[in-house]
């Protein structure tokens, strides 16, 4: 069994904070964002949890704004009993970037289970122990940022095995009020499995799990006793950086609030051959290959006139080990590379899904012998092999864009009756 530990060493720490790219943004003159996991231990909510045994999925992110995490302050509590916790996507420390193995909390020992392996969901073995089930995690946005099917597999457990499940909210990263991007469809399995979510959804977790709840009653099956406790003091308009609360890097690659507002547009890269910039200390903002000519694509992009964004040269030389914590390997280690670099100029302006498809065609113009689409690993990030089948054809960008106003009209009534902000 492997030991984990929530005690923060200097270089996790330095690893978990750090300030937004967004420098130039002035801090919100608005009272700090209270999250959920704060409400949780209010007279309104705590009766939810006293005297119960408690299953806990969190990660890294399930900090308290005192710095204490929220293992510490149930584990501690007289009057709950922690008894078992599950871990996401990089694991309960944030840390994994590939394998993500089942384990013990080195401080409390308690079993924690891995939902990013062979097991994605709790099992009614894993629930006995449990009379509620809780979570705690910081997303950022993306429809294949996987903490969410992590709370959606979890709120299908609760709903078989008659758990009740209480999400603790926290605002959505990247602000409430963008929505774009093609929504799932059958030619392709999406890699996050919520299905009917475009790739920028502007909803928080917590009205997320009111909406896969709530459309698990539209297709008959048994919807969970959910309990969402909102944030207070939030705007959808509002962005990390102006809700007062400190930014925990949510995974290995998710360094800063930039990395979260250009990810729905450059990790649409990992279905290709072409670099990120994963194992760099500016991860999805470099669109990079050795053979990439970095004048030519940015004037290439830039000529596009997109919205909120310009790109210019640069280089990138990935590494396998970026501020002191390993990255799965990344393309082209150790190899240096040309690239045009994302600038974000307006982020209210800014369409990321769009930017991703424009990005795209913009490599497939200028490299169209050099560049592969991996075209299951695409598919399943857009979650529609459409937008591939359509480059490859030689439709524009804008043709392609354009096919997705209906669906995401769609998208907006459905979202509109789940919005608690």
């Amino acid at each position: 069994m492997k030991n984990i530990s929530f005690l923060h060493r200097p270089l996790l720490l330095a690893f978990l904070l750090s300030s937004t790219a967004f420098s130039d943004h002035k801090p919100s003159a608005d009272p700090r964002v209270i999250i959920g996991a704060e409400r949780l231990f209010t007279p309104e909510y705590f009766s939810l949890i006293k005297g119960k045994r408690i299953g806990l999925v969190t990660n890294h992110t399930g900090l308290l704004p005192d710095g204490r995490h929220l293992v510490d302050v149930l584990f501690k509590n007289p009057e709950v009993k922690l008894t078992m916790l599950f871990g996401p996507e990089h694991g309960i420390r944030g840390d994994a970037d590939d394998h993500v193995a089942d384990g013990k909390d080195q401080v409390t020992g308690l079993p924690v289970v891995s939902l990013y392996g062979k097991v994605r969901k709790p099992t009614a073995e894993m629930l006995k122990a449990v009379d509620v089930l809780i979570f705690d995690i910081q997303d950022i946005g993306a429809r294949f940022y996987t903490y969410i099917a992590t709370m959606n597999h979890v709120l299908e457990a609760a709903a078989e095995n008659n758990i009740p499940y209480i999400v603790l909210d926290r605002p959505n990263a990247i602000g409430g009020v963008y929505v774009d991007g093609p929504l799932d469809d059958e030619s392709a399995v999406p890699v996050t499995g919520v299905g009917q979510l475009p790739v920028v959804h502007g909803m928080s977790v917590g009205e997320l799990a009111l909406m896969f709840n709530g459309e698990r009653k539209l297709k008959q099956l048994p919807q969970a006793k959910l309990t969402v406790i909102p944030v207070t003091n939030y705007k959808r308009k509002q962005w990390y950086d102006e809700t007062g609360l400190p930014w925990i890097k949510p995974s290995p690659n998710m360094l800063t609030l930039t990395t979260a507002a250009v990810y729905p547009a450059t990790c649409l890269l990992e279905g290709t051959n072409v670099s990120e910039a994963r194992g760099t200390l500016h991860p999805f903002e470099h669109i990079a290959a050795p053979w990439i000519n970095g004048e030519a694509l940015a004037k290439q992009l830039n000529g596009y006139k997109l919205r909120g964004v310009t790109f210019q040269k640069a280089t990138v030389k990935p590494d396998s080990v970026v501020d002191g914590v390993r990255i799965y390997p990344p393309k082209f280690v150790g190899q240096q590379c040309e690239s045009a670099r994302m600038t974000i100029t307006d982020r209210n302006a800014f369409e990321s899904a769009r930017a991703g498809v424009y990005i795209l065609h913009a490599l497939l113009t200028l490299y169209p012998d050099k560049v592969e689409l991996r075209d299951k690993r695409l598919d399943n990030l857009l979650g529609t092999s459409k937008v591939r089948e359509q480059l490859k054809a030689g439709k524009s960008p804008q043709e392609i864009v354009k096919q997705w106003d209906k669906g995401l009209t769609n998208f907006k009534k459905t979202r509109k009756k789940y919005l608690i902000y």
